[in-house]
């Protein structure tokens, strides 16, 4: 077995008991655990016990109440880093707990369902956020190293930074890890996908539209108003992240039992949905029952509209569009792409809106610059908000020791991703920089 990898095994006898111990053992132990288990402060201490929930990943339900205790290398038995998670001894809670961890160290790329989203999971699982965050994290560790020889060699007179110099240094990386946080949305995105509800007034092509989007014939297409009474919902890939179409059911007044039945849950899925698309006959004019939806779906979040029928001689303007939007307090934000469903014009632009309205910095950087795991994303968030303690104690003048303090606080969460940081690690850099101790 490789030296790096992690694993995982039940220390206590099989079978039922009031205690059940699992034990993990290697370099990702504390990755995977805090995956799994939810706790009401991150870093783990090492040495100490913590009461957390396990959850499944999921749902986040809970499952049981645990208590774990993190050994850090090299000071456990395995020299290694180990945690040891004790939970309730039924059989079904531990060997549920033993599958996930062994299992969590490929979830991403085993859920993949489009080539890009495994493309994501190999190369974060071949450790490109570690390699990300590393060169930011040298700079705050050298500026650690350098207020630390500042203190213990003052004697060997260690030239220390001005306090713009380490003000302008402790901005540079809150920078670049805000701009690596602000990307988790886009990388949840990407490991989760987005679902998508067509929704508009009968017959304005919202099925025609759907089967467009999805390249298929998938729903049942017809000139009469009211076809579809129940959701129809298929997945497709749009530039490599899973989306999940439900065309609705036309609102309107129901006619009859079973056509208010399918308007009431088309407005359930729209309100479930991570982002809604107003399908409009572009080739009849704005009518009360446009305005009326658009009042209903526009609150609920993310939206777009599609001017379908392009096709036909307009009788919607953009301009018009543009003043009902503005009535509905919506001017300027709400994305219109003109459409046609039985040529094929606007499609594309509607798929790449999509995107673009759901995260509209989806497009930037490459595929190591965003995160997707939770966990690293509450994990950096840590590490900016010591950050800025420290920006702020730098700019009061205050003593170097206790501008230190926020910086190991900023160290520790980064060392939960990338490894951790030593004394050793700290003295290496001091030596290496200065000339003291002679």
């Amino acid at each position: 077995m490789p030296p790096e990898d992690t694993i995982v095994a039940l220390a206590t006898p099989p079978g039922r008991g009031g205690l059940g111990v699992v034990r993990l053992s290697g370099t990702r132990s504390i990755e995977i655990a805090t995956c799994l288990i939810r706790f009401p402060k991150l870093p783990l201490e090492t040495q100490r016990a913590a009461l957390g929930e396990l959850v499944e990943p999921a749902s986040g339900r809970v499952l049981d109440q645990v208590v774990v205790t993190c050994f850090r290398a090299p000071h456990s038995y395995t020299a290694e880093d180990v945690v040891e998670i004790s939970c309730h001894g039924a059989p079904v809670i531990l060997n549920y707990l033993v599958e996930q961890c062994q299992a969590e160290a490929v979830r991403d790329l085993i859920e993949s369902r489009t080539l890009y989203q495994a493309r994501v999971a190999a190369q974060q699982m071949e450790g490109s956020v570690s390699a990300r965050l590393k060169p930011h994290k040298q700079v705050l560790l050298e500026l650690i190293a350098k207020l630390e020889a500042g203190i213990d060699f003052a004697e060997d007179d260690v030239p220390v930074s001005g306090w713009d110099e380490i003000a302008l240094s402790i901005e540079r990386i809150q920078a670049d890890l805000s701009k690596l946080a602000e990307g988790y949305s886009y990388g949840r995105m990407v490991r989760e996908g987005l679902s998508l509800a067509i929704v508009g007034r009968p017959n304005v092509g919202k099925s025609s539209l759907f089967n467009c989007l999805l390249n298929e014939d998938r729903a049942i297409v017809t000139a009469t108003p009211g076809t579809t009474r129940d959701l129809v919902s298929e997945s497709a890939s749009v530039s490599g992240i899973p989306l999940r179409f439900v065309d609705t059911a036309g609102i309107r007044e129901a006619l009859d039992e079973a056509e208010k039945i399918g308007v009431q849950k088309s407005m359930q899925a729209v309100a479930d949905s991570d982002l809604r698309l107003l399908a409009v006959d572009a080739s009849e004019p704005w009518t009360e029952e446009d305005s009326r939806l658009l009042e209903k779906i526009q609150p609920l979040g993310a939206l777009l509209v599609a001017a379908n029928k392009a096709d036909l001689p307009a009788k919607i303007a953009s301009s018009d569009l543009e003043a009902h939007l503005a009535r509905s307090g919506d001017a300027g934000k709400t994305r219109v792409v003109r459409t046609s469903a039985l040529n094929g014009e606007g499609i594309h632009e509607l798929r790449e809106a999509i995107l673009e309205v759901a995260v509209p910095a989806h497009g930037t950087g490459g595929e190591t610059t965003f995160i997707t795991n939770l966990r690293h994303q509450q994990l950096i968030q840590n590490s900016l908000a010591a950050l800025t303690k420290a920006r702020e104690a730098a700019g009061k003048h205050v003593h170097h020791e206790m501008l230190l303090l926020d910086l190991y606080d900023a160290l520790r969460p980064l060392d939960q991703i990338t490894g951790k940081t030593g004394v050793e690690d700290i003295l290496d850099v001091i030596f290496s920089t200065f000339c003291v101790g002679k």
